[in-house]
């Protein structure tokens, strides 16, 4: 019981922070996924670089910092007045790779005995977390529209069909998805999860005045799709460096990149179909 309660206070305060940060305005916005990033990130770093000295945990704040590059650029690049956008993106990634080589230098003076390893974990966190939030902005801001309802949207159909897929799979679920990777997520699980994100997108549609309902309903297969990879994919790396959830920072919920990871893998679909719509 005391379990059940800790892990229901969880969910509504973090509910209430979400709301508020998506819906408080642009710089609420880019506040609230900064963090949210930079929590991702520190979870991500954690499970792959060691942390047992002064120096490890500077590789880890270099690691954040990096990951972050993507997501300060870009949050620049929407909210920016400058007119040329064209000049300020070249600017900015001439900037940017010299950035990226600063992780190379710091490794020489480390005495690490996996140098390259160690970049190439700070190098796949841009990727893997700090690119698909960076896109964010692109999806968020469109001139002096603000598309909080669109990330709403894909948030909540992340997480219903995540929900979806619990419940059904725990009633009825028989065969396994991938074994290997994660026993206990079942086929009728992920069927149940797809039927309830599109009863979700449809309703969503009615309620938000959002977007097309075909829209929706191509967002409704990217989620169902991608997102359930982007589990599997986080899976698969908890299981490779052997821990159970990414983070203790949600009591009852895990670490934060366990509530997004599924949101995180299918940013760069989801923002790639929302841009060519429009």
């Amino acid at each position: 019981m005391k379990g059940l309660l800790r892990r229901a206070s969880t969910a509504v305060i973090f509910v209430l922070v979400m709301i508020g940060g998506l819906f408080g305005g642009r710089l609420s916005f880019i506040f609230l996924f900064a963090i949210i990033t930079a929590l991702c990130l520190w979870e991500y770093l954690s499970m792959v670089l060691n942390r047992y000295t002064r120096r490890d945990f500077t590789r880890m704040l270099l690691g954040v910092g990096f990951g972050l590059t993507p997501f300060v650029l870009a949050s620049i690049l929407t909210m920016s007045p400058i007119k040329s956008n064209d000049q300020f993106v070249i600017f900015t990634s001439i900037l940017f790779f010299p950035f990226i080589f600063l992780a190379f230098i710091y490794e020489l003076f480390t005495r690490s005995a996996n140098p390259f390893q160690n970049v190439g974990f700070i190098v796949l966190g841009m990727v893997y977390i700090g690119a698909p939030f960076a896109l964010l902005g692109f999806i968020a801001f469109e001139g002096e529209k603000f598309n909080s309802w669109i990330v709403f949207g894909l948030l909540l159909l992340t997480w219903m069909n995540d929900t979806g897929a619990y419940i059904v799979g725990s009633q009825f679920g028989k065969h396994p998805l991938h074994p290997r990777i994660s026993p206990k997520k079942t086929w009728e699980g992920t069927i149940g999860g797809v039927v309830v994100t599109f009863l979700v997108a449809w309703g969503f549609c009615a309620v938000s005045g959002e977007l097309r309902l075909q829209d929706w309903m191509v967002l409704a297969l990217l989620v169902s799709v991608f997102g359930s990879m982007g589990d599997l994919v986080e899976s698969m790396l908890k299981r490779s460096v052997g821990v159970k959830d990414s983070g203790s920072l949600l009591p009852g919920h895990g670490g934060v990149l366990d509530r997004f990871d599924a949101f995180i893998f299918l940013l760069p679909f989801a923002a790639a179909y929302l841009l060519w719509i429009r």
